[in-house]
């Protein structure tokens, strides 16, 4: 709590640009750069910080501020902090996750299955007689863990991507001693589990209910808009108030953002999915359609 309001008067530097987030000892600045204008304003953010540390007997490490650049059209300025050129990176983890500079989650999700399987490995090192009930708990808390880490940030679309990942949870099931099924499909059923990629999509929708009742304290309309049925026909969409209208989107990479992929899939939902009383009903609910 002291570092927070330590830091708190940090915003006032940033007045000028789209977004500062800060985590911990961690703080990301953000801004659309479209010419030399916008890139004055980013620098002059740069700068204010640096005072900031400055008066309040800090400095920042310029070596580990580093400078990631997104969208093709990015003119890619070089800045700087205390006169130090930042260092230009392709990559870099935020809170756990793997982020690419062509927003695509390839390489987060290659490092977790590798990571996933290494642990995975050790397990079946450790245990010769892999029963149902112990070898699946082991399973979910020290690798499944691993491989759904935040997954509403990063979940995979391509095939590739989606393979990699399912195929570490189905050589844990190939581990499990004892089942009868043969199929990756029935062995999930006979265990009780689901495919990586129904849970992901899991995941997409209990993180929208979350949104759209305000458990996080983020506000809906950040990433979603509501269908209104005020002097609008009445249509299969405006049949729920909780229905969410999809967004145009001119870019394959943006349709697969969490704000997008999963408006399909949540209007799709009973209407008394949608409206349940609390996040532990939703969830009763959801599961009960699965």
């Amino acid at each position: 709590m002291a570092f927070i309001v330590f830091i708190n008067d940090l915003d006032f530097a940033a007045t000028l640009i789209d977004i500062i987030n800060k985590f911990a000892n961690d703080t990301k600045v953000g801004h659309v750069i479209k010419n030399i204008t916008n890139q004055t304003d980013l620098q002059d953010c740069l700068d204010k910080l640096c005072d900031w540390a400055k008066t309040w007997g800090m400095q920042f490490n310029e070596k580990k501020c580093k400078v990631i650049h997104f969208g093709r059209s990015n003119p890619k300025f070089d800045y700087y902090m205390n006169n130090i050129k930042l260092t230009e990176v392709s990559e870099e983890v935020d809170v756990g996750v793997k982020i690419h500079s062509s927003l695509k989650p390839s390489k987060h999700c290659a490092e977790i299955a590798r990571r996933a399987n290494g642990i995975l490995g050790q397990l079946s090192k450790s245990f010769h007689y892999r029963d149902k009930r112990t070898f699946v708990n082991l399973y979910k808390t020290y690798v499944r863990c691993h491989l759904e880490y935040c997954t509403p940030a990063w979940s995979p679309t391509s095939p590739v991507d989606i393979a990699t990942l399912e195929k570490v949870q189905q050589r844990a099931v190939g581990m499990v001693s004892g089942l009868t099924s043969v199929s990756y499909g029935d062995r999930l059923k006979e265990l009780g589990l689901l495919s990586l990629e129904k849970r992901r999509e899991r995941f997409d929708l209990i993180q929208t209910y979350r949104t759209l009742s305000r458990v996080d304290h983020v506000e809906p309309s950040r990433w979603f808009t509501l269908v209104n049925q005020e002097g609008r026909n009445q249509t299969r969409l405006t049949s729920c108030k909780l229905n969410i209208v999809k967004p145009r989107s001119n870019l394959e990479i943006r349709s697969n953002f969490f704000s997008q992929r999963v408006v399909n899939i949540w209007n799709n939902l009973p209407s008394e999915v949608k409206e349940a009383p609390s996040l532990t009903a939703f969830k009763a609910r959801l599961d009960k359609l699965q």
